[in-house]
């Protein structure tokens, strides 16, 4: 980490977090963060449910939801991006205050739901992007929709010709009731919908689907049947958690997803988890917790074909991807690997 992203650092987390992750934007957007490009090598580069990645590192949605900084984060590092998550209509989300730092756990609370610009704004953002790394779109339903499965196609059809992949994310615990849409009937129906909107683009895209990481096994074995009969071609996992277990922060029993360090051990054990109930066939992107090349290393080694992150940024600025791309590069080096694929699930019995 440079010095001047250092200080950066320093001022912003003295500032509200949300004021503060607004100015990290407008830093972004006025080129003022690391922007190395993304970072690769014959042992990183990898293909991911169709999407080619110079890298597998990519950037967890919510970061920018509205899809404000795209050029400067294609080139911090990251070898693909996830924007969102966007609904069809603008929002503003929750009332403020919404999101709170841990620092001694490492993590953050938020409880924004879904405030985003709206699907038009976004994907006209989308379509003026660049070329280079693959950038997919996070898909949400508005609060008060009375269709929320309804919205998840919708904003597909509208954004789906200018995004790499969609993800379908119905593991936000900040929209009252979303969660429910990860019960058998419920999702079957809603990826019914989101399928049927992907074949009526001119370029079918890549679908994922987020899954929360409070769940137990009977319901992640119903969640990968469905997932795999719907066509999904990966599953993230997973999004923030509802769990406070082992909590010290001030700000521990706020409402609200944690992620951060905290999440990383039952994220990874939900991985592996699928990783096993899949048989290793559907491609996994591991989220929760990812603060080093080694957590990246261990999401992969326990069934991921990439990873993401966000929170970690918070503390170890931007430049985090590009260290932990790097970092990734010589693990797999160490242990012989000769490509990131070849260690995807080699240590997957330590977290069953």
């Amino acid at each position: 980490m440079s010095l001047r992203e250092r200080i950066g650092l320093t001022v912003l987390r003295r500032i509200d977090p949300e004021t503060a992750h607004g100015l990290a934007l407008k830093a972004l957007k006025a080129g003022l963060a690391p922007a190395p490009g993304p970072v690769t090598s014959p042992r990183l580069a990898h293909a991911l449910a169709g999407l080619d990645l110079r890298n597998p590192v990519g950037l967890a949605a919510g970061f920018d939801k509205n899809a404000e900084a795209l050029p400067a984060l294609m080139r911090a590092g990251f070898g693909w991006l996830e924007v969102g998550a966007a609904t069809p209509l603008a929002q503003g989300g929750n009332p403020r205050p919404r999101l709170f730092r841990l620092p001694g756990d490492r993590a953050a609370i938020n409880r924004f739901g879904f405030n985003n610009h709206g699907m038009e704004a976004i994907a006209a953002r989308l379509a003026a992007r660049p070329a280079g790394i693959p950038v997919g779109l996070n898909l949400g339903a508005n609060k008060d929709s009375h269709d929320r499965a309804a919205d998840f196609a919708r904003v597909l059809h509208h954004c789906g010709p200018h995004s790499d992949f969609a993800t379908v994310n119905v593991s936000s615990p900040n929209t009252e009731r979303l969660r429910d849409l990860q019960g058998e009937k419920a999702l079957s129906a809603l990826l019914a919908g989101v399928m049927q909107a992907r074949a009526e683009l001119d370029r079918a895209i890549p679908v994922f689907l987020k899954i929360a990481p409070d769940l137990d096994d009977e319901e992640l074995a119903r969640i990968a049947s469905v997932a795999s009969m719907a066509g999904v071609d990966a599953i993230i996992a997973t999004n923030t958690t509802l769990s406070r277990d082992g909590l010290t922060g001030r700000h521990s029993a706020e409402a609200g997803g944690l992620s951060g360090r905290p999440l990383f051990d039952r994220s990874t054990r939900v991985l592996a988890r699928l990783y096993r109930l899949t048989g290793g066939t559907l491609p996994l992107i591991g989220v929760g917790g990812v603060g080093s090349a080694g957590d990246a290393y261990a999401k992969i080694r326990a069934g991921a074909s990439a990873v993401q992150l966000y929170t970690a940024m918070v503390y170890e600025g931007l430049s985090l991807a590009a260290r932990i791309a790097r970092g990734l590069d010589d693990l797999l080096a160490r242990d012989g690997f000769a490509n990131v694929a070849d260690a995807v699930g080699t240590s997957n019995e330590d977290w069953i």
